[in-house]
């Protein structure tokens, strides 16, 4: 769809070089987001050799950075005016400084274990702000490229395609990576990793900077203070639901991520299966994104979105009784419950590119930005305090790193991987009930919101 000047209308159809160039920005993302959720706890513990209750403490108390960072950068990128738009900037300069401090989270310091403890606080704590300085304006960028509810599906669906592409890479080669590069150095083979995981992420930034242009701007009469746009989001009951949505679904992704190191290393007693199970449970995810928009096309989303939840439950639960020696059904149920989550992020991330367009149609101000920062907020506590989660259960069940484990730690590790997160998927699917943007109501929105734009034009 076109205007009298040639240029694409925000709701027009997107091209297949903007949904790829700016899905692959989250293969880069990925590249570190896999490594948090898969291998930094185990990184702590056992490379490290930090207490598993004391980890599990830092990933919880670090998000309390993240809960004054996360909306203060979402109000920054939404008052940020440059020739390339609001967003697309920081992709181009926040590349480095992720870089660099990725690499410094991944390296273990010569000091006692105070020191390492107190470096482990600084250095996550720095790059997860490296981290929302280029995440938050990303996600918001794809609020602001379409207004169209399908194409939207579409787009954040290209996105997460590559990043669970970028979670396969990270399953299937970092362990491999860390062994090759550091030549039986495992300190410095993780360093290395994660250079070379930086140097890569750059390249996909840039991509995304390069190939993606912001179409829908915020009322030209707009005059709103930050305070404001946050009182705007608690006013917005499609949002509360997706935070408390996005945190819970985040709880049971990574502790299941988290926990099948160990569950694999200790209990299986095969660690040389953790990549297997890491990259197919990662294919699991990518399918399961990939099918997104086949899924909505037939099924609202919001119906959509409480039966996968519940039938990932269920399946995770069921894990539970699987005997020690049955790898290949462990596989396929592991595999299985990868698919069920998988339409999660994409459907999502739509969503909240809709609750947008709520706040607008309701209030009249817009605040793309801190949408989307608020909400990843969310996802970042529920992912550290599935962490923590799982250094305390470990260290209340007498977890020792690198040790044959009690009867007792095994026990705590089935169930990190299996029922906790299975119940924490079921009250997702309750949770989503109280979602109120069905197909219908969100059509009548983004028709009324279509027609005041054209008539401000």
């Amino acid at each position: 769809m076109q205007d009298d000047r040639g240029k694409t209308r925000p709701g027009g159809a997107l091209t297949l070089r903007e949904k790829a160039g700016y899905g692959i920005g989250d293969f880069g993302f990925n590249l570190y987001w896999a490594n948090i959720s898969a291998f930094l706890m185990y990184f702590y513990t056992d490379v490290m050799g930090l207490a598993a209750a004391a980890v599990g403490t830092m990933m919880l108390v670090t998000k309390l950075v993240d809960a004054v960072t996360d909306p203060l950068m979402g109000a920054m990128a939404d008052r940020t005016r440059t020739r390339w738009g609001r967003f697309r900037p920081y992709l181009l300069f926040g590349a480095l400084p992720l870089a660099f401090t990725g690499v410094l989270t991944w390296t273990v310091p010569d000091f006692g274990p105070g020191g390492k403890l107190v470096w482990a606080y600084a250095t996550f704590s720095l790059m997860m702000l490296a981290y929302t300085v280029l995440s938050m304006p990303y996600s918001a960028l794809s609020g602001v490229m379409t207004a169209d509810s399908q194409q939207r599906t579409t787009l954040v669906s290209f996105r997460f395609i590559a990043a669970f592409a970028g979670t396969t890479m990270v399953n299937a080669f970092t362990l491999h990576l860390v062994s090759t590069l550091g030549a039986g150095d495992e300190r410095l083979g993780w360093q290395l990793t994660l250079a070379a995981y930086g140097a890569v992420a750059c390249l996909a930034f840039l991509a995304v900077f390069a190939s993606t242009r912001e179409r829908i701007q915020p009322p030209p009469q707009q005059r709103s203070s930050v305070r404001q746009d946050i009182g705007d989001l608690l006013g917005n009951r499609p949002w509360l639901v997706l935070f408390v949505l996005a945190l819970v679904i985040m709880v049971t992704i990574v502790m299941r991520s988290g926990s099948l190191v160990y569950y694999l290393k200790y209990y299986v007693e095969r660690p040389e299966l953790i990549p297997r199970f890491l990259t197919w449970y990662s294919i699991g995810l990518a399918a399961g994104a990939a099918l997104t928009p086949v899924l909505t096309r037939y099924v609202d989303k919001r119906a959509a979105m409480m039966w996968l939840m519940v039938l990932a439950g269920l399946v995770s639960c069921g894990m539970f009784f699987v005997p020690r020696g049955q790898v290949g059904t462990m596989l396929v149920l592991n595999t299985l419950v990868g698919v069920l989550l998988g339409p999660k992020s994409p459907l999502a991330f739509s969503m909240y590119a809709d609750c947008a367009d709520y706040t607008e149609w309701k209030t009249g101000r817009r605040a793309t930005a801190m949408t989307f920062a608020a909400a990843t907020f969310s996802q970042k506590l529920g992912g550290a305090l599935a962490s923590a989660v799982i250094g305390w259960v470990l260290a209340a069940m007498g977890y020792v790193a690198n040790q044959a484990q009690s009867d007792a730690s095994q026990l705590g590790i089935i169930l990190l991987l299996t029922v906790i997160p299975g119940v924490v998927a079921l009250l997702a699917g309750l949770v989503m009930r109280a979602y109120p943007l069905d197909d219908a109501t969100l059509a009548r929105l983004q028709a009324e919101l279509e027609a005041r734009r054209a008539a401000a034009a």
